[in-house]
């Protein structure tokens, strides 16, 4: 029933070795379809060398299987709580990525220091405080959805213009309109996560990229005359 949706899920999640973006099976990507309200999600702890399509899981909205034989993602109820209370990403990537995994342990927004960043979005990349230890002993996973939720209403973010976030003492998720989108968004914040470390190596002291530059570089990708790329 759900082939495409599969085949989508498991294409993205391959890429995540391809791009240096997992080490071992520390990464998962899902994909959802709207229609059906489920989403295809990699099958927890096994090896990308060793995925195929007909192990990707399908889950409802609420993390029930819906259709496979393995068991998904550790991570599926975050990626649950995101699709249900984000209507308008089509898919998710979760990785442990070196860089991105710093800055979410030293507790720390990445500053957008140049026009790499601001070529992507206009924020800084916000990390989430630690997660209470009350809620760590609850729904651990679901939590992390509400976490991520709440960082961005508290930093009065959009997730269609903020497309990635660090998960303080944990690390990064970022998302899309489709699944491979949410795995290039995953690349780009584990690049400028780097770039801004070794800025910050250079110069301590380093300021955040000025306002002006960042509506340029930002607009001439994203804007209403944008003009980056071919167009349609």
């Amino acid at each position: 029933m759900h082939k495409e949706l599969k085949r989508e899920c498991y294409e993205a999640n391959m890429q995540l070795p391809k791009l240096d973006l997992v080490v071992y099976t520390f990464g998962n990507v899902s994909a959802v379809d709207r229609d059906k309200a489920v989403f295809a999600i990699k099958p927890s702890g096994v090896p990308y060398e060793v995925l195929k399509v007909e192990d990707i899981v399908i889950v409802d909205f609420d993390a029930k299987v819906v259709e496979g034989n393995m068991r998904p993602s550790s991570d599926t109820k975050t990626h649950a709580f995101l699709y249900k209370h984000w209507g308008n990403i089509g898919g998710i990537c979760h990785t442990h990525s070196t860089y991105a995994v710093a800055w979410a342990q030293a507790l720390k927004d990445i500053p957008n220091f140049g026009t790499t960043h601001a070529d992507h979005l206009t924020a800084d990349i916000p990390c989430a405080p630690p997660m209470a230890d009350h809620l760590i002993q609850g729904d651990y996973e679901h939590n992390t959805g509400q976490q991520i939720l709440d960082c961005f209403a508290e930093k009065k973010l959009s997730p269609e213009e903020v497309e990635m976030i660090l998960v303080g003492s944990h690390g990064p998720f970022a998302w899309g309109k489709d699944a491979a989108k949410s795995v290039y968004n995953s690349k780009v914040l584990e690049e400028v996560a780097r770039m801004a470390y070794l800025t910050l190596q250079i110069n301590p002291n380093a300021a955040r990229l000025k306002d002006a530059l960042i509506k340029k570089h930002y607009e001439r990708k994203h804007g209403k005359d944008a003009y980056y790329g071919q167009g349609c």
